[in-house]
């Protein structure tokens, strides 16, 4: 089994749509193994975005994401960081999908309700940035 990250962003937590995400996570065979709903703060998320420092968007990101509160997860599967980015859908809502959580809740491009990690390397250094090894139970 493979672990990977997901953020529940601060468009759908504001929505209250976290239980409709999270039943096309599971529903998708995926086990939400570790959930904390958090209110990041500028440090935290600049540090968490931080490959991102020199893009332009960058300050409207670290604005959104530190906006509303967020749910951050830990989830299991097989394949789980492959499964969770065709769950998730294309980044731009307007090419995802349907059935997937951006072309079924996202907003636009950046309000697009989820993150998930890319690669393993990166699902590992994204999990313990939230979440202690006692916190995620399976």
């Amino acid at each position: 089994m493979q672990e990977t990250f997901s953020i529940i962003k601060p468009d759908a937590t504001k929505r209250n749509i976290t239980g409709s995400i999270n039943m096309l996570i599971e529903k998708s065979g995926l086990r939400i193994i570790a959930q904390k709903r958090i209110k990041l703060n500028k440090d935290q998320a600049v540090q968490f975005y931080i490959v991102h420092k020199e893009k332009s968007f960058f300050n409207d990101l670290v604005d959104y994401m530190t906006s509303e509160p967020v749910v951050v997860q830990v989830l299991s599967g097989e394949n789980a960081i492959e499964r969770y980015r065709e769950v998730m859908g294309a980044t731009n809502p307007e090419n995802a999908e349907e059935g997937t959580i951006r072309k079924q809740h996202a907003l636009n491009v950046q309000e697009n309700s989820v993150h998930g990690s890319d690669s393993i390397e990166n699902a590992k250094k994204e999990i313990s940035f939230f979440f202690k090894s006692e916190e995620i139970v399976g």
